[in-house]
């Protein structure tokens, strides 16, 4: 087995769900998608990562995103690419401004000048990976992909192409069986 059918197969298992819904935006959903169950999971996280690290252009230096849904992502693909001779720098984008310490919304290993792949886990709308986005290149960091490890919306490549930049998912609802949920 692949490990692309192995963590399709986790998804569908252990982070899948049924039922009634109300997601981020307030909108209802037959179905949530909680993927941290399997992105966190010992028995499939070095598939996730493996498949992230797969679809990161030549040129990413860093990768990171929004905190929370971000951070098991682009932690455990920096260290598999660092296992495979890569060297990723791994950061996280603060929800607000950190008032203490260096502050900031940067947390991490981040420089300006980086070549940046912004992950979420699951995105539905893009919204949170478009805000991580701004903030990078506020940083001064230049965004080279947007990267999901679930699509369930189908609207985040749109909303990313109006800024200029690609967006890619390792899986989209419809490799889970669902159809999409944006806007």
């Amino acid at each position: 087995m692949s490990a692309r059918d192995r963590v399709l197969e986790h998804l569908l298992t252990y982070s899948v769900r049924r039922g009634d819904f109300t997601l981020k935006s307030g909108r209802k959903s037959t179905w949530f998608i909680d993927s941290k169950q399997t992105i966190c999971a010992a028995e499939t996280m070095l598939d996730v990562a493996q498949l992230i690290v797969e679809r990161l252009p030549a040129e990413a230096t860093a990768i990171g995103g929004l905190t929370m849904g971000a951070d098991g992502v682009s932690f455990i693909s920096a260290g598999v690419a660092a296992s495979q001779g890569r060297a990723l720098r791994a950061f996280s984008v603060r929800k607000e401004v950190k008032d203490h310490g260096a502050g900031g919304r940067i947390a991490g290993a981040l420089q300006p000048g980086d070549k940046v792949v912004i992950t979420e886990d699951t995105v539905t709308r893009g919204t949170s990976l478009m805000e991580a986005a701004r903030v990078v290149r506020d940083f001064g960091a230049e965004v080279v992909l947007l990267l999901a490890v679930v699509d369930r919306g189908g609207t985040a490549a749109a909303m990313a192409a109006e800024e200029g930049w690609r967006f890619d998912a390792v899986f989209t609802a419809l490799d889970l069986g669902f159809n999409y949920e944006g806007a």
